[in-house]
């Protein structure tokens, strides 16, 4: 896997990885940037959110299950000094679907947080990562 990251202006850069697709980032305005982009840090957690959705939704329709949508939710907490790396990551499975099974839910996240997800086990070690998942079924009213 490679990727390239050029400068653009300000603090805008464009990544291009090995897949062909490119990225977008830039920075506040109180550091200099343009706000025009996801900062870098977000991407982290973005890219944290993906590759456990991605998981969870594979391991979830292997199960047959009826799900309808797949939302994660991410908070990331980080240190006041620098390099203000996440120090503690909050992750949130909202499983949206009908008659979707608990046990299907709960085991497809362990999988996703203790085997598959590259991008947790990468994190693993510098922040503490929770993770907590709900099952909505289609049709009840969202919180």
């Amino acid at each position: 896997m490679n990727v390239e990251v050029k400068w653009v202006d300000g603090l805008r850069f464009v990544a291009d990885g090995t897949s062909g697709h490119s990225v977008v980032m830039d920075g506040d305005p109180e550091v200099g940037g343009a706000d025009t982009a996801a900062r870098p840090t977000e991407l982290v957690l973005m890219g944290l959110g993906g590759c456990t959705g991605m998981d969870v939704i594979s391991i979830l329709k292997k199960k047959k299950q009826r799900v309808t949508a797949l939302e994660i939710n991410i908070v990331g907490k980080r240190a006041e000094t620098h390099p203000k790396k996440f120090t503690e990551i909050t992750i949130e499975y909202v499983v949206k679907g009908v008659g979707v099974s608990e046990e299907a839910v709960k085991r497809s996240v362990e999988l996703s947080m203790q085997k598959y997800c590259s991008v947790k086990a990468t994190l693993e070690g510098v922040a503490k990562i929770n993770y907590s998942y709900r099952i909505v079924e289609e049709g009840e009213e969202n919180g």
